[in-house]
This record gives C-alpha cells, structure tokens and sequence, in this order.
C-alpha cells in the first residue's frame, strides 16, 4: 500500500488528517451514503497507517537497544541519540529532528508561523507561551522587510517584555507572517478584492487579537511602535529614557528608595532595613494620525506600504518629542516638565530673571550623587546658545571650559534638546529652563501595535471625491516620571 512508503513523520501527519475528516464527518447531523463510505474508508486507513506507525516505532526502538548494547568504542555516541517521550494528541512532537526530519519540533522553525503544527492539548499556559516565545524569535528572522535594527529591537520586546502567556508572541506572529504583510499591503493600495484564502485568514486571526474596533495591524516588521522602541527614533528622550511595554491600559510599575544596610555583629538579629515600596503607575493614551496620499502617486509608487510606515513612524516621533517634554498629562503623556513643576526637584535661579553660569553649577550640584552618574541635561537649544555666551571675558570658549560639543556635553553630562522647553527668559512668568537628572526613572510605556484604516476616497467641501485616499492609524502610549528625586529643574524665577 501507498502508505507503507510514508516516513513516521508523515505517516502521523497523515493520522492527523484522517481524525480531522472524521470528527468534521461525526458534526454531522445526517450522513449520506457516501458519506458513509467515506467513514469507513477512512478508518480501515487509519487503522492501515497507525498500524505502519507502529512498525516504524518498533524498528527505531530496537536500533537504539541494538546501539546501548554495543560493546565498540562508538556506544556511548549511540547512547547519545534519544527519540524524546510521546505525550498528548501529537506523537511526534518531541522527535529528534535529526532522525525524524518531518517531525513538529522541526517543523516549527521551518515554519514558525504555521500554529496548526503547535500541541496545546495537555500543555499548561506557561508551557504554551514558551513554544509561542520561540515561534515568534524564529519569526523574527525569517521575516521579511526588516532591518537588524528591527530584528534586534523586537527581539529585545519579546524577550523582555512578553507575558507568561506569549500576549506579544501571538501579535508577532499573526502580523509578521507573510500572508498578513501581503494582505495588508493589498489592503493598503485599496486593492482589498484581490486578498486571497490563506491572506483572509490570516487578517482574521490578526484582527482576534486587538480591541479595537475596525482597522487592521500594521505589520510588526513596518509598526512604528517596534521602529521607534529601537534606538531608531529622533526623540533626544526617548533615546535616554526607560521605555518598557504596556500589555493593558496602564502600565505598573515597583519603585524603592534607598534599602538601609548596616554593620552587623556576629550572630546578631538583622534589623528591619526593608524598603519603601511605591506602585507607579502610567496610563496610556491614544494618538492617531492621518496620511493622505494622491491616487496618481499611488499608482507611480511601488513601496507605498513601507513609505507609510515611515511617514507615520515620523510624525508618532514628532508628536511624541512635546509630550514628552511638556505633556499636560490629561489625555495625554505626562512631560518632565510637567511631572517637575511644584515638587522638591526645583532649584530656583539665584537672581531673579537672569540666568548665569553660577545657576548650571547649582543645578548640577543639587543632584544627588546616586543619580549624577547617568544623569543627562535636557533644554532648549536657546539655553546652550546662552550657555556658550556666558562671561564676556571668555564667553566663546565657556561652553568648551564645560565640556567640547561634539558630542554635545555639559558639565561632561549628555546635553538633550526639547523644543518645546522654554528657549528664552521671559520676566512676566516662570521660565523652566533645563532639566538634569537620570532619566531612567521617565517611564514611557509604550502598547505594542499600531492600527490602520485604509479610506479609498477623501471628499471634499462639498462632499465630493478630491482624487485622494489617505491612511487612518492610532496607537497608545504614556509617560511620567516614578521618580522626582532622580532629577532637578531650574526655575529662573
């Protein structure tokens, strides 16, 4: 028979087959009498093909007890070669690879993205999230349309910020496959119609994965989210502050002051030097953005879908860059400002609407000691012009006294730009000049997967087609600080 030809891999996968006909035949309220037939073709198969299976088991387990048995110097090498347990519905799940190359374990790095290969029946959720981890790494290098500063910085989210049940595993593998970036890319130039079987499925298993309502993923390697998390963005703080990922609406966090230590005798009774612990918390916030493009020049490009992911990382990074520094915190991110403003952090200038060097020196100064090794500077580019014409004696060359600009330092500290910071003195209100401190403790909390709506038509005035189309996306994101002591923010009063 046909089937005796089969290797144990594909016989079980055969096996597999069969029980999926039949259980699909036994849904059945009635069965026709070639329905009937067909049952019954299949079982006395299935029976024909375990059957095979087992032969193929059997033969294998006695080349291992042939292998154990040997007494030649080349034993304790076949005692190395084991053929893993059978457990669950798939019994060749845990095969050696080597000896079975058809086998599931192998399978899943061919095809990451294939979850119709991946056992979950008998596996814990741990277990289940593990298998999806590994699936999705492998789907990181396989995937197409990304750079290795892509790859590197998804794999750093999976590895450091996925849940114990694969939450961001699941997301990388129904968005990164190459049916989904087809099917989207098709979706993207309106062309919806020509999606195909496998495309369709494939958006569907995407789409049971958000909360929200209507659009589609933009795929993980082109989401501005997994882009900018890299060290991709123009953002001066988000270059320097602690980014992590949001797998809900807000992000909590654990933060601690200083633990006590002490000296301690021998035998001693150790004192209570636990720490106090605080529960920061971020909420995220919703942003969205709108790209409009002319159906002439999306005929004439022929990477439309990837220049949409750049034009949108560009203006998420814009828009982030504000609210980061100045960000009311209602509705949207906290900025450091903001987070600063009425709290210990402030040192006031020491003469009244003026700013001088003697202001940069105490600002430095007040910041403790713990947080001045990895602390940074951050203000406008109006400041660090003042800066450099501190002292008329020496102004030109106060900056370099500082520290030199290239890279740009002061006081031998990083030195950030946000334009969004006051650039001037202005005598009629508080002027924020500069923050330092470290800005590990500015949290951004950032919810991977940004969704799309694809418009075929924008209108007019008057309700009437303008030749155009255009990109709905929104995604979430927050920031605040969880730790006013780590910085200090000068107020020339």
């Amino acid at each position: 028979m046909p089937q005796l030809q089969l290797s144990h891999g594909q016989a079980v996968i055969r096996l597999r087959d069969i029980r999926a006909q039949l259980e699909d035949l036994e849904k059945r309220d009635s069965l026709t009498a070639d329905d009937e037939k067909t049952f019954d073709e299949l079982t006395r198969e299935f029976a024909d093909v375990d059957d095979h299976r087992r032969q193929l088991e059997r033969r294998s387990a006695l080349e291992r007890v042939r292998a154990a048995t040997q007494t030649t110097e080349r034993a304790p090498a076949a005692l190395g070669i084991e053929r893993g347990t059978s457990t669950g519905s798939r019994d060749t799940y845990d095969l050696d690879p080597i000896l079975n190359p058809d086998s599931v374990e192998d399978r899943r790095f061919r095809n990451p993205w294939d979850l119709g290969e991946m056992r979950t029946f008998a596996r814990g959720p741990e277990e289940v999230g593990q298998e999806l981890r590994a699936r999705a790494l492998s789907a990181v290098e396989k995937m197409s349309g990304a750079t290795d500063r892509i790859r590197a910085a998804a794999t750093d989210i999976i590895e450091a910020w996925d849940d114990k049940r694969g939450s961001i595993a699941r997301m990388c593998l129904a968005t990164s496959s190459p049916e989904y970036l087809r099917a989207w890319s098709k979706l993207a130039r309106g062309k919806g119609h020509m999606v195909t079987p496998e495309e369709q499925q494939a958006l569907e298993r995407a789409m049971s994965l958000t909360d929200s309502a209507g659009g589609y993923l933009v795929p993980f390697q082109l989401d501005p989210t997994i882009i900018i998390t890299s060290n991709g963005s123009r953002n001066d703080i988000r270059q320097v502050a602690r980014q992590v990922v949001a797998t809900g609406d807000v992000w909590n966090g654990v933060s601690s002051g200083a633990v006590s230590w002490r000296w301690a005798s021998e035998a001693s009774e150790a004192g209570d030097n636990a720490p106090t612990l605080g529960q920061p918390s971020v909420p995220v916030y919703k942003a969205d953005g709108f790209v409009p493009i002319s159906i002439e020049a999306m005929d004439d490009a022929d990477n439309v879908t990837t220049e949409v992911g750049r034009l949108l990382a560009a203006g998420k990074d814009n828009l982030e860059a504000a609210a980061f520094a100045t960000g009311s915190g209602a509705g949207q991110p906290t900025g450091i400002v903001t987070a600063l403003v009425g709290t210990g952090s402030i040192v006031t200038s020491t003469t009244t609407d003026t700013f001088a060097s003697g202001d940069v020196y105490k600002t430095d100064s007040a910041l403790p000691a713990r947080y001045r090794k990895n602390a940074s500077w951050l203000a406008n580019r109006g400041i660090y012009n003042a800066i450099r014409q501190f002292d008329t004696a020496g102004g030109s060359n106060m900056w370099e006294r500082i520290a030199a600009d290239v890279p740009p330092m002061l006081l031998g500290r990083p030195a950030l730009e946000a334009e969004d910071m006051d650039g001037v003195v202005n005598a009629t209100q508080e002027n924020y000049a500069a923050v330092y401190g470290d800005f590990e403790n500015y949290v951004i909390a950032d919810r991977i997967g940004m969704t799309i709506e694809f418009l075929p038509h924008l209108v007019g005035a008057n309700r009437r087609p303008t030749g155009q189309r255009g990109w709905y996306a929104w995604y979430r994101v927050g920031a605040d600080s969880v730790n006013d002591g780590a910085f200090r923010m000068l107020n020339i009063t």
